[in-house]
């Protein structure tokens, strides 16, 4: 399970359609120390991700133009960006509690990590990449929605998980959608893909074939509890939005002098 596969030629660019994958194991036990102090032992990797996005916002630029002229990105963008995103991801499982392992300070993951992305090289839309910043606003208002959502009530997973000793079943696989869909969402905005963030509720079993590699989210089997915990990270998300808003506009206004 590569983070990113360069396979120039006509092949590569047969699955227009094909949708980024999450590929997670889902660990039997978590070490409770390092959950009690998991956002703390991430700080370094915050400070990496920093330093990667500011480069990561100029690359997109040479490849928004590149992906104008030539209808895909150049390798050497695709490649870090693949890199980026990778490392991204798996530094947000690690904070979003659904992996134990400390993330690797590397583009290129080990083969043994737990946490992996796959993008492939595909022909873009020229009209798309030139409009991409319009097109990705429903997908980005989702993707805010459910992060925020879930971060509300970021203690109150982290205390679950902190308690057990692991992440319930449900709370796992809806965390591991939102990741999933803001990994997708961060794949169409980085032009590693030309297909619409979608999937936010899982998929069924026959979407992934028998004989095609399996893991923890692929396919992404939410049951109907984690189904309903998506459903309550949108809805805190859309309350916390409200209370931001709100609170600013109060901030906002004018007192009367005396």
């Amino acid at each position: 399970m590569a983070d990113a596969q360069w396979s120039p030629g006509p092949r590569a660019w047969i699955a227009d359609e094909w949708l980024p994958v999450l590929d997670v194991v889902e660990p039997p036990r978590q070490r409770r120390l390092t959950v009690l102090v998991r956002l703390l032992l991430l700080i370094p990797h915050f400070v990496v991700l920093f330093l990667l996005h500011i480069a990561a916002v100029v690359t997109v630029v040479v490849g928004w133009f590149a992906a104008l002229f030539l209808g895909r990105l150049p390798e050497p963008v695709f490649r870090f960006l693949a890199g980026y995103l990778g490392y991204q991801v798996r530094v947000g499982a690690s904070s979003m509690l659904l992996v134990d392992r400390y993330p690797p300070f590397a583009l290129d993951p080990p083969p043994d990590y737990p946490v992996r992305i796959e993008v492939r090289p595909t022909g873009l839309n020229r009209l798309a990449v030139f409009f991409r910043l319009i097109l990705m606003i429903p997908a980005a208002v989702v993707q805010g929605l459910a992060m925020s959502g879930w971060w509300a009530a970021g203690i109150v997973w982290w205390l679950i998980t902190l308690i057990l000793g692991r992440m319930p079943r449900p709370l796992f696989e809806a965390t591991a959608a939102v990741l999933r869909y803001g990994m997708r969402f961060s794949a169409y905005v980085l032009m590693l893909t030309p297909a619409y963030p979608k999937g936010f509720f899982g998929e069924d079993d026959l979407s992934v074939p028998r004989q095609q590699t399996r893991s923890a989210t692929r396919p992404l089997l939410i049951s109907d509890a984690g189904k309903g915990l998506l459903v309550l990270f949108l809805v805190l998300g859309v309350a916390t939005s409200i209370t931001t808003s709100t609170t600013t506009t109060w901030s906002d206004e004018p007192t009367d002098g005396m």
